[in-house]
């Protein structure tokens, strides 16, 4: 476990950056710990206050996405009375990076969707003039807005394994045609509703990936895990865009681009990250947290809570 999670006896399990305990019989406690994954694999350096980003920009999400779909969120840091026992002497370690959450079944397909052609999609599309299978016009560059926002699902793999590409066909195999269908709507509906909240602070959303989950006594389906942050999406400077070439970014691409210049073979252990690019990364997920939540990241750390610079206070 990261030292932002507590050892415990409600502890479950670990995954990339979450560590889950049980509430109950029904409720878990996610805690976003500070790891930094690429390329499937967990690095050995972890991030300052990274998983306070992810909180945070997930509960902003969670909050205003409700009536697209329902979502797993129950309670926040605030809440400290919900957690177990045990946990509760750790306030401090735990506040800004925690969620109580209603207990689901995961669908095992992880739902991408892309508006630019970027990252595996671009090599995808010079190689075949697609992009997971779906064909799109010739003559596009990279960084390019696509005509309509693409639905490419992928396999979940265990930690240290690759995700791999599926179609929706493939997808309905997995989870049934119906629902196949309902979270390729919902998921193309999120992607340009934060497409819309990204632009007037700047950002270009590029591509994002979404997470779902199924109520385990109604069947209703649940956005659940995180929600358009800088691990699951690209985000782009909207004052810097050019298609054409690679595009500046406040995610993790930052450190996918330093592990490209380096002799590694892309599988456990990663290497360590050296402290530019730590400091590189910590500042990149937090300028994208307050330039889309407008709201202090300083002051969320004080107060575990997200106000908008522009918010009335009464």
């Amino acid at each position: 476990m990261s030292p932002a999670s507590p050892p415990a006896e409600s502890f479950l399990r670990s995954g990339k950056v979450r560590d889950l305990y049980a509430v109950g019989a029904d409720r878990l406690l996610l805690v976003a710990s500070d790891r930094l994954s690429a390329f499937d694999v967990v690095l050995p350096t972890e991030i300052p206050d990274k998983g306070r980003v992810l909180t945070g920009l997930s509960r902003f999400w969670f909050e205003r996405t409700a009536d697209i779909v329902p979502n797993q969120l129950l309670g926040t840091g605030p809440d400290f009375d919900q957690f177990p026992k045990e946990l509760q002497p750790f306030r401090e370690q735990l506040a800004g990076r925690s969620m109580i959450v209603k207990k689901t079944k995961p669908l095992p397909v992880e739902c991408v969707v892309r508006g630019y052609l970027a990252g595996s999609g671009w090599k995808d599309y010079t190689r075949s003039g697609a992009v997971c299978d779906i064909p799109l016009p010739a003559g596009l560059r990279e960084s390019e807005r696509l005509p309509e926002p693409l639905f490419t699902p992928s396999t979940k793999a265990e930690q240290g394994a690759h995700d791999e590409n599926i179609g929706l066909d493939e997808a309905a195999a997995l989870i049934g045609a119906q629902l196949a269908q309902r979270v390729q709507d919902v998921a193309i509906e999120l992607y340009r509703y934060g497409s819309a909240v990204a632009e007037p602070a700047g950002i270009i959303l590029a591509d994002t990936k979404f997470e779902f989950g199924v109520d385990r006594s109604t069947g209703e389906l649940l956005l659940i895990d995180e929600v358009l942050t800088p691990d699951s999406s690209r985000f782009w400077d909207a004052a810097t865009y050019e298609p054409g070439r690679a595009q500046a970014s406040f995610d993790k691409q930052f450190v996918r681009d330093w592990l490209e210049t380096q002799a590694w073979g892309k599988s456990a252990p990663g290497p360590e990250l050296p402290a530019a690019i730590v400091e590189g990364t910590r500042a990149r997920y937090v300028e994208a947290f307050e330039r889309i939540t407008r709201a202090s990241f300083g002051r969320y750390l004080a107060e575990d809570t997200i106000i908008p610079a522009d918010a009335v206070v009464g």
